[in-house]
């Protein structure tokens, strides 16, 4: 389905241009909101691992593992994780307002941005626990910590699975989807540590198999602080190359130079362009402007595009790169 908005000329305003032209967004059959489909698999995944926390945990003390603890309160945080991811595409969906112009779609970043940085502050406390349990070594239930980490695979990779569609489309279910795999490998680890302890006596493997989970989820949540957080800085989706899109809109019939050429994300589906267009031979049809924004989604999947047509680069005081 197509969405399309007007296009319409205004006079001068603010300083001075020749002529102005905003033109309007343009969804096409390839954009897709990734979150609105993953109500369900947001409810099944909380559900599942708000009953494992409790297992893990009950049977992480009396089996004396460190391990279990561990994955239990990493587990414990992909539960609040989940609950944050679904709030943000829950608000996502509100429609604008006179307050918030593009309605809550950005809560959809900053979510991913709380997750990575939330699952980096609770592995310093698990890792942290390790280590004072190898000055402190204590027996540990090698059989309970098998059972208990086998049912966590199946939990986790069931909700891995759940989210594995969307996990390229949107960071926000990409953050979901990895710490849920990522939690799935962790757990056939504490499986393996559960049995070499069983037949060997090393419980020292124990709080070396926590240290593990650690470095694996401090690998699977860089990309996520690093993407999110440049996201919430209005940095340019890594998808899309803005020297491509400088380049395309410059080939387009008529236009002489670009310039305050912006692109941003408005969510973690939604990308936004703002660009000025210097077309001497004076402001082109909707034609001109509909085909732009229709091109802007299709070669980039920038779905929000705004441009001003001007008659003279001269005359605009943001021409300059450097101005903002």
């Amino acid at each position: 389905m197509t969405e399309q908005h007007d296009h319409a000329y205004h006079g001068p305003a603010g300083h001075s241009h020749g002529g102005h032209a905003h033109g309007g967004h343009a969804h096409g059959p390839g954009h897709v909101h990734a979150p609105a489909s993953f109500g369900r698999a947001f409810a099944i995944g909380i559900g599942l691992n708000v009953g494992f926390v409790v297992l893990e945990a009950a049977y992480g003390v009396l089996g004396n593992s460190v391990a279990l603890l561990a994955d239990a309160g990493h587990n414990l945080s992909d539960v609040l994780g989940l609950v944050v991811a679904w709030v943000a595409t829950v608000l996502a969906k509100r429609s604008p307002s006179a307050r918030y112009t593009y309605g809550m779609k950005g809560s959809s970043i900053l979510a991913s941005l709380f997750n990575a940085v939330f699952l980096l502050v609770a592995v310093g406390a698990i890792g942290w626990e390790a280590i004072q349990r190898f000055g402190e070594p204590a027996p540990v239930a090698g059989k309970t910590v098998m059972v208990v980490a086998a049912v966590g695979i199946l939990v986790n990779g069931i909700t891995a699975w759940l989210f594995a569609s969307g996990a390229k489309g949107d960071i926000n279910i990409r953050g979901a989807f990895l710490h849920m795999a990522a939690d799935a490998a962790v757990s056939a680890g504490v499986v393996l540590a559960g049995l070499v302890i069983l037949y060997t006596g090393w419980t020292w493997l124990d709080p070396a198999v926590s240290l593990g989970i650690v470095a694996v989820i401090v690998w699977s949540t860089w990309g996520l602080l690093r993407d999110s957080l440049a996201m919430s800085l209005a940095a340019v989706p890594p998808g899309i190359d803005p020297a491509a899109v400088r380049a395309h809109l410059g080939s387009l019939p008529g236009v002489a130079a670009i310039h305050d050429l912006h692109i941003w994300p408005m969510s973690t589906t939604d990308v936004a362009l703002t660009a000025h267009l210097v077309v001497p031979g004076g402001a082109p049809g909707d034609a001109f402007l509909m085909r732009a924004a229709q091109e802007m989604h299709e070669r980039f999947g920038i779905g929000h595009a705004t441009f001003q047509v001007e008659t003279s680069e001269a005359a605009c005081t943001l021409a300059p790169d450097h101005v903002v």
